[in-house]
């Protein structure tokens, strides 16, 4: 197929590698450079930078990467769409103005607000918050880009946007084609994760020969919607249909992927291998995106401290209880939340001391600093030489931290107003979706009868299946993915809710939904609940449920054999 737009991404965090951005200009041949820098946990850490430095409240590295790469991208004609600007999209593009001044480099820089409803927060339902920002759509950044911009910068807008908004642009879609926009927001949810796409986090990881530095992803999207995922020659990592499928399940609910500005359909999507390192995207349906749009608010919850006691050897739950009736019988006020974790990571006759060791961590959250600051801490430590035999403890008495709560809000897309400011300084405003359908749940596929089990064997659930795992707000999801006709029967009627209940009993009282997609031989399972009030609340010691899928994976079940491999 000819006439491809070639999109990259050089960032999946704020804090991923550094160098990305000038490998993926120097590496070989791209028209659009994306990065994406932002997430629910950095929108608190931003709001609070803002809150101590009013001109800052964007994403610094940013600026870093473009210092050594603006000159760069100008001489190779490639145009950069980044959400960098966090909760300052103005204040960004303002700062890549000087620096393009300083540099002597004639770049035309424009960038999208409007995604900010702190000032509205209370008019519009939002209570309030520190940070209250609407997830925005493609549109402002389309338009900055055919009024000539060689940079645009954004504020909260989906991570998909940063790629759907240059294929909208470059191929003249309209807001009514809804084929083509899913097939973009599907490309880009597949690169927006950086190496996610190309090995990285990856189940079956001793199957890429080489991690040590893997490339960054691209797309090469066409007029029709479909794409090839893929990387520049001669980088690290690897990209196929299990690294694809893996970065297609991550953060997702059910088969229909909201955005702003459509809604696409991951139960109709089509991955197949087209050569080394490359995957095609086809078949994929959108329908009219949802009436309303989602609101990322971040709040100060309170303060945080924490404690982790070493107990070694015999008698672990003993001790482990010894402690907890002292601490607790010696603070002096109780904070409003208290919480006793026990690892049991210690061995029998153990060959190394820390091999012989559990953990034990209590964590306290209350609105007042002191009750969870040194009257908390400073209990522990006086625990010392009256306690268990062999009493240690990993931290020294210390104030509690403020912690950050995660929660979303949903505001009519019209009430949110989208402004694209071209390079000119021209403010345009971009109306919303036009055409609306509300979301609703897919009915179930009909599965066939599942076939006799034969002999079976005990052993982990990733000796068949791959997982990918991670946060949305308060709830995880686990994408879980097999790689034949026959696993995936098997798994589709023996991976139920029920049974994931049993294999991750942390999720037995938390509301869970499963989601089947076939046509990726998958299942995802949405938990509710698991993270709290969000990454920032640090509700358990995966707070951002990273390691959920590889903990799934590692549980046993009763596998037929006709179907291990």
């Amino acid at each position: 197929m000819a006439n491809a737009v070639r999109i990259g991404n050089c960032s999946g965090f704020y804090g991923d590698r550094l160098a990305a951005m000038r490998e993926m200009l120097t590496g070989g041949e791209l028209d659009y450079l994306t990065g994406d820098y932002l997430a629910e946990l950095t929108m608190l850490i931003l709001g609070r930078d803002k809150m101590k430095h009013p001109e800052r409240g964007y994403a610094k590295t940013f600026l870093t990467q473009l210092e050594e790469c603006l000159g760069l991208a100008h001489d190779r004609g490639v145009r950069i769409v980044a959400n960098a600007g966090g909760l300052n999209p103005a204040g960004l593009a303002a700062a890549v103005r000087e620096l393009a001044i300083r540099l002597g480099i004639p770049a035309k820089v424009a960038h999208v607000e409007g995604d900010d409803l702190l000032p509205r927060a209370a008019e519009l339902g939002l209570g309030s918050p520190l940070t209250a920002n609407a997830y925005l759509g493609a549109w402002g950044i389309a338009d900055c880009l055919q009024a000539g911009a060689d940079i645009v910068v954004t504020g909260r807008v989906t991570d998909a946007s940063v790629v759907v908004g240059p294929a909208a642009a470059h191929f003249g879609w309209g807001r009514d084609d809804y084929d083509q926009l899913a097939g973009a927001v599907v490309a880009g949810h597949v690169i927006e994760c950086g190496v996610q796409a190309t090995g990285g986090n990856y189940s079956f990881f001793t199957e890429i020969a080489d991690l040590d530095h893997a490339g960054f992803p691209l797309a090469e999207l066409y007029a029709d919607g479909s794409s090839v995922i893929t990387k520049h020659a001669g980088t690290g990592g690897q990209v196929s249909v299990g690294t694809v499928t893996a970065q297609l399940l991550y953060e997702i609910a059910g088969p229909r992927y909201a955005n702003p500005d459509v809604t696409a359909r991951f139960d109709t999507l089509d991955l197949t291998d087209d050569g080394p390192d490359r995957v095609r995207i086809s078949g994929v349906r959108g329908e009219p995106p949802p009436p309303s749009l989602k609101v990322s608010r971040n709040s100060i919850g309170g303060f945080r401290n924490a404690v982790t006691f070493v107990l070694t050897g015999l008698d672990i739950e003993a001790k482990a209880a010894l402690v907890r009736e002292q601490l607790e019988s010696a603070l002096r006020a109780r904070p409003a939340e208290l919480e006793w974790t026990l690892a049991r990571t210690d061995h029998a006759d153990a060959d190394t001391e820390e091999a012989a060791s559990a953990l034990l961590s209590c964590v306290v959250r209350d609105h007042d600093p002191k009750k969870v600051g040194r009257q908390f801490s400073s209990a522990a430590v006086e625990l010392a030489l009256a306690s268990y035999p062999g009493f240690t403890s990993t931290a020294p008495p210390g104030d509690g931290q403020v912690y950050g709560v995660f929660t979303a809000g949903y505001v009519p897309a019209g009430a949110v107003a989208q402004v694209a400011v071209r390079p000119d300084g021209t403010r345009i405003s971009i109306a919303a979706a036009a055409t609306t359908l509300e979301l609703s749940d897919v009915d179930p596929p009909a599965l066939p009868k599942a076939p006799a089990a034969g002999p079976t064997r005990r052993v982990p659930l990733g000796a068949i299946a791959g997982a990918r795992s991670g946060d949305k707000g308060g709830a995880a999801n686990i994408g879980v993915w097999v790689r034949t006709d026959d696993q995936w029967l098997w798994l589709a009627h023996t991976l139920t809710v029920d049974a994931l209940h049993e294999l991750l009993p942390e999720t037995t009282d938390l509301p869970v939904s499963r989601h089947l997609l076939p046509n990726l031989r998958a299942a995802n399972f949405v938990i509710d609940g698991l993270l709290g009030q969000g990454v920032a609340y640090q509700a358990r010691f995966d707070p951002q449920a990273k390691g959920l899928g590889e903990w799934l994976r590692s549980r046993h079940l009763d596998i037929p054999e006709a179907i291990l491999s």
